[in-house]
């Protein structure tokens, strides 16, 4: 670990034997970002023995019981590195894709701070679509056959021949909901005018997929260069209504692990996907250090990948940090440095959260409701609860997104984690949230 700024010490140093050895004393972590996914982050850093201060921007009321939130945005790239460096910030974590995108790693990086995260060079397998398409096809990775098209006119013509259902994916970042499934040529003729005609998502271009079947799943993996190590696999639920009907979200809700996806299916999606295209980031020359992701899916014909996202998912990492039993700051430590991993161990139990969110998500929604009852749904200690957008408003904890909150049961099977997590949301009242009472219902049954 380098020390940080004159007067802040980071290492201490101890003589064992007339051998100089520095460790790790008090650290100070910087997590960007502010929704679920970084209110876990924040937790597990907090559960290790080597981290002293945590600091989160922007951060939500959630996060500031565990962290000191500073209000910078998390695309504030030049003033976070300033607050780094002006805080003796030992390393830092970056959540959303939006901060990797706009180059986050790359200037901190240049300041000479430690930071975990891909390089903007990296993160362009989830910034473009039609990169990941490119980098799949020219390496054999198995995946959906595709077109790019520019032209709303030549889309068209080459979706009207069908089949359908089809899959339209805007080329860039639209935050989870730039995929839309038509099933008639008349949704596909919409959402093409959305994405190419009226840049509902910006300036880009338009991957048009074959629609595979199966189930879908997360394989996220911490990656440095070739060096690929696993997390524990988990599912998320992207409609937005029970039997998942109605229009895809950020993700309702997530499991792990996952009783359909044998060790053999897992073994394979490492040795055939997640190793394959971390080697052929390496060869492009842009090599990836950070969490990968691998949305998957098991077809009739094998497993497939769906995207790459270049970060933890949300709301995957809800229910698969809380199975580490491993330091997480020993492992971001590893990758952000190139130095070998440490052994990474997983609790053998089962997780499972529920998202409530602001009704009318993903649609237009209202913000300022008052949240009651977090105290009581958290006397459990197998429950964590993760905010995911809310901010306090004269002293209590109000709604200020579409995602709220997420609900996280833990226990030795999936069974009794639902119980826990839907007896946790049943004492929490609001006004205005909403949330889907069967995730999980695949392994349920």
């Amino acid at each position: 670990m380098q020390p940080g700024p004159e007067g802040h010490v980071a290492v201490y140093s101890k003589i064992v034997k007339g051998v100089e050895m520095e460790h790790p004393k008090e650290a100070v972590v910087l997590v960007v970002g502010g929704g679920g996914r970084c209110h876990a982050i924040v937790d597990a850093l907090s559960r290790s023995p080597q981290v002293g201060k945590i600091y989160c921007a922007p951060g939500n009321a959630g996060i500031a019981a565990q962290a000191e939130c500073v209000p910078l945005k998390d695309t504030q790239v030049e003033q976070l590195r300033d607050f780094a460096v002006e805080r003796g910030v030992d390393l830092t974590v970056v959540g959303p894709e939006v901060a990797l995108a706009a180059g986050i790693v790359d200037t901190f990086t240049a300041a000479g701070l430690r930071i975990f995260g891909p390089s903007k060079a990296a993160a362009i397998i989830e910034s473009s679509k039609d990169f990941a398409k490119r980098l799949m096809a020219g390496y054999n990775i198995p995946t959906a056959s595709y077109r790019t098209f520019e032209d709303y006119g030549e889309a068209l013509e080459y979706v009207r021949k069908g089949p359908f259902p089809v899959v339209l994916k805007y080329d860039g970042l639209a935050a989870g909901k730039g995929v839309v499934i038509p099933e008639t040529f008349e949704e596909a003729d919409h959402a093409l005018k959305d994405m190419l005609l009226d840049d509902k998502f910006g300036k880009g271009k338009v991957v048009v997929e074959e629609f595979l079947t199966g189930p879908e799943f997360s394989f996220m993996c911490f990656v440095d260069g070739e060096r690929v190590f696993p997390m524990a696999l988990s599912q998320d639920h992207k409609r937005a209504y029970e039997g998942d009907k109605g229009p895809n979200t950020g993700g309702m809700g997530a499991y792990s692990p996952l009783p359909f996806i044998s060790e053999e299916d897992r073994e394979y999606a490492m040795e055939h996907i997640m190793k394959p295209v971390a080697s052929a980031m390496v060869k492009e020359g842009r090599p990836f250090k950070g969490v990968l992701y691998g949305g998957l899916m098991k077809t009739p014909s094998g497993i497939k990948v769906i995207e790459f996202n270049c970060r933890f998912g949300d709301p995957e990492t809800e229910v698969v940090l809380p199975l580490l039993k491993s330091d997480i700051y020993d492992i971001f430590s590893a990758v952000a440095d190139g130095r070998p991993m440490p052994e990474i161990k997983w609790e053998d139990k089962s997780s499972m959260g529920f998202v409530m969110a602001s009704k009318g998500y993903p649609g237009p929604y209202e913000k300022g409701y008052v949240i009651e009852g977090l105290e009581d749904a958290l006397s459990d200690p197998d429950v964590r609860i993760y905010h995911m957008g809310t901010a306090v408003k004269d002293g209590k904890t109000v709604t200020s997104g579409g995602r709220v909150l997420m609900v996280i049961g833990s226990g030795d099977t999936l069974k009794a984690a639902h119980e826990k997590a839907l007896a946790a949301v049943g004492k929490i009242k609001c006004d205005n949230l909403f949330f889907r009472r069967d995730i999980g219902w695949r392994v349920l049954q």
